[in-house]
């Protein structure tokens, strides 16, 4: 992973070097839809596929935001390196409704917290207002967690969030690409896909990996 990190530094520092002019700088915010992929997720999916439709998996709905340069090599190409926040997971909800009693419905939810700072460097191609780019991203972890929830009748009966940092690993490295809009001279859309490479499990015994897509308005300066 140490040689990742060296690498995007080594690009970002040789591509400013070589630039012929200043870089322009900006903010980006947006949501993210993430999910983990691999043989342990498929795993878990056939075992639910047995539950006859009451639990069932779903994307973890979050946020980015963060800031980005944008050093540009020629009138159509240039490198932009950022540095976002954002947020990834999973989730498990379950439902068990008995025949005649529907009103009973237990509802059981299961939501994998992840809070990372992801760091892109792509190369990006500005044709007449319409990008497109792609390139590596090098994550890191701050915290995860797993927060349990159930209820029946409108009653919470369970409510427990448990500290998951430590059974994952503090790095991740992705291939990131994506498309984009610049609406006016400062004003910018894009959505883009994370895929991640590294292993997410700690241990490495499980060939779990994060996912994770973004949409976001950026503001240049």
């Amino acid at each position: 992973m140490k040689k990742q990190i060296l690498l995007l530094a080594s690009l970002i520092i040789s591509t400013i070097a070589m630039a012929q002019v200043k870089p322009s700088f900006g903010i980006r915010a947006g949501v993210t839809s993430s999910k983990m992929s691999g043989e342990a997720v498929n795993n878990l999916q056939n075992l639910l596929d047995f539950s006859g439709g009451m639990v069932s998996t779903n994307n973890r709905q979050g946020f980015f935001a963060g800031g980005y340069a944008a050093i540009p090599i020629s009138d159509i190409i240039s490198i932009e390196p950022a540095a976002y926040y954002s947020q990834k997971g999973y989730e498990l909800k379950g439902s068990l409704n008995l025949k005649g009693v529907e009103f009973l419905g237990a509802n059981a939810k299961a939501k994998l917290n992840s809070h990372y700072i992801d760091i892109p460097v792509v190369v990006k191609a500005n044709l007449s207002g319409f990008q497109i780019f792609a390139g590596p991203q090098f994550s890191y972890l701050l915290n995860a967690d797993v927060k349990t929830t159930a209820g029946v009748l409108g009653f919470n009966l369970l409510n427990n969030k448990l500290d998951a940092t430590n059974q994952f690993n503090k790095t991740d490295f992705a291939i990131t690409g994506g498309v984009g809009y610049q609406i006016t001279r400062s004003i910018n859309v894009m959505a883009s896909y994370d895929h991640g490479l590294a292993k997410a499990d700690a241990n490495k015994n499980l060939n779990s990996y994060n996912r994770s897509f973004k949409v976001g308005l950026g503001m240049s300066f």
